[in-house]
C-alpha cells in the first residue's frame, strides 16, 4: 500500500476548512499550510476569513504556514507561492510533523498536486495586449504553430488559457525552463461540499457577520495606509464592492446584495475548478460540510489510517 506523507482540505468558501484542519492537526500530530492567495497579506483579516482564533484547539495553538506573509499592497502569485510553500513543506516534514494543506485557491492546490512547471513562466504582457485582440481561431492557429516540444496540455475552447498557454510556448523558443527538485508532495485528499442553497445560505450568514464585525473598518484602514482603490480592486470580492461602497457607487443594501452574488459566484467558480482537477487525475474524497465537525474528523481518520500515512503519531 502506497504511503502518504500529507493531507489536503479543499472546498469552496465557507465550507468549514479550516476548523476540520485544526481538528486533525491536534490529533495527527501536524501543522497547516494555508493555501489561500489573500490571507497571505497582513491586515487583510476579517475579508478574507483570516481568524486566526481559529487555529488553537481547547486553548492549545497550532502551528500555521503561509499567513501574514507580506504587506498589503504587495503582489503575489502561483510561482512565489510554490516557493513558499515547498520551503514550509519541507520544514515541518524534517521536523517529524504532518502537513495539513488546508484552502480553496484552486490554481495555487493545482500547482503542487499537478506538479506543474510553466507557473515559473513570466508574464508577458505586451504579448498578452496583441493576443487578446486575436479570436478564438486565430489563438489556436498560432497555438498549434508551434514545436511539439514547446506546445503544452491546455483547453483549446478557452481563450484565457490558451493565451497563457502560447505565452509559455514563446518563452520556450529562447529559454529553458531551470530544472528544480521539489520535494514528494504525497496527499490524501479531502474535499468538503455543500447543496447549493446551503452554501448560498452560509455565505450569507457569514458576510452579515463580517460588516457587523468590522469588514468596512478593516477596508477603511487599508486605505489610510496608502493601500489604493485600484489595489483592493484587484484583490477582489470584499475588498473591491467595499471600496466602491467607500466611493459612494453603491448604498449600504447594494453593497450587501452585489457582494453576496459575487461571493457565491466565486464559490461556483471554485467548485467548477475542482472537477476540473479530478479531470486531469486529482482524487478527492469528497464529504458532506453540513456534518458535525466530530464526525467528519472521524471520516477523514479512518481513512487516514486506511491510507497508511507512515511515522506520524496519532493521539
Amino acid at each position: 500500500m502506497a504511503a502518504y506523507n500529507s493531507i489536503v482540505i479543499l472546498g469552496a468558501t465557507a465550507t468549514g476548512k479550516t476548523k476540520l484542519a485544526v481538528q486533525l492537526a491536534t490529533k495527527l500530530n501536524g501543522e497547516i499550510i494555508s493555501v489561500d492567495s489573500r490571507q497571505v497579506f497582513k491586515g487583510m483579516d476579517i475579508g478574507t476569513g483570516k481568524d486566526l482564533n481559529e487555529y488553537k484547539n481547547n486553548g492549545k495553538p497550532i502551528p500555521y504556514h503561509l499567513i501574514d506573509l507580506l504587506s498589503a499592497g504587495d503582489r503575489y502569485h502561483v510561482d512565489l507561492f510554490k516557493t513558499d510553500f515547498y520551503r514550509a513543506f519541507s520544514d515541518i516534514i524534517a521536523r517529524g510533523k504532518l502537513p495539513i494543506i488546508c484552502g480553496g485557491t484552486g490554481m495555487y492546490l493545482h500547482s503542487i498536486l499537478m506538479h506543474q512547471p510553466f507557473t515559473a513562466v513570466p508574464v508577458n504582457e505586451t504579448l498578452r495586449q496583441e493576443l487578446f485582440s486575436l479570436d478564438i481561431e486565430l489563438l489556436r492557429l498560432r497555438f498549434l504553430n508551434f514545436k511539439e516540444d514547446q506546445l503544452i496540455h491546455t483547453d483549446l475552447s478557452s481563450k484565457k488559457r490558451l493565451i497563457r498557454a502560447i505565452e509559455i510556448a514563446d518563452f520556450l523558443q529562447n529559454h529553458q525552463l531551470p530544472k528544480i527538485e521539489f520535494p514528494n508532495v504525497e496527499p490524501v485528499i479531502f474535499g468538503l461540499k455543500t447543496e447549493v442553497n446551503q452554501t448560498r445560505a452560509s455565505i450569507k450568514n457569514r458576510l452579515e457577520s463580517r460588516l457587523n464585525n468590522g469588514l468596512i473598518a478593516e477596508v477603511e484602514q487599508l486605505l489610510s495606509k496608502g493601500i489604493s482603490h485600484e489595489v483592493l480592486l484587484f484583490y477582489g470580492l470584499e475588498y473591491k464592492f467595499v471600496s466602491k461602497f467607500l466611493l459612494g457607487e453603491l448604498n449600504i443594501q447594494e453593497l450587501k446584495t452585489k457582494l453576496y452574488t459575487a461571493i457565491c459566484q466565486y464559490a461556483k467558480r471554485q467548485n467548477t475548478f475542482f472537477r476540473k482537477m479530478e479531470k486531469d487525475g486529482v482524487h478527492v474524497h469528497w464529504l458532506d460540510a453540513m456534518l458535525p465537525i466530530n464526525r467528519l474528523q472521524d471520516l477523514v481518520l479512518k481513512m487516514v489510517y486506511h491510507a497508511n500515512i507512515i511515522n506520524q503519531s496519532i493521539d
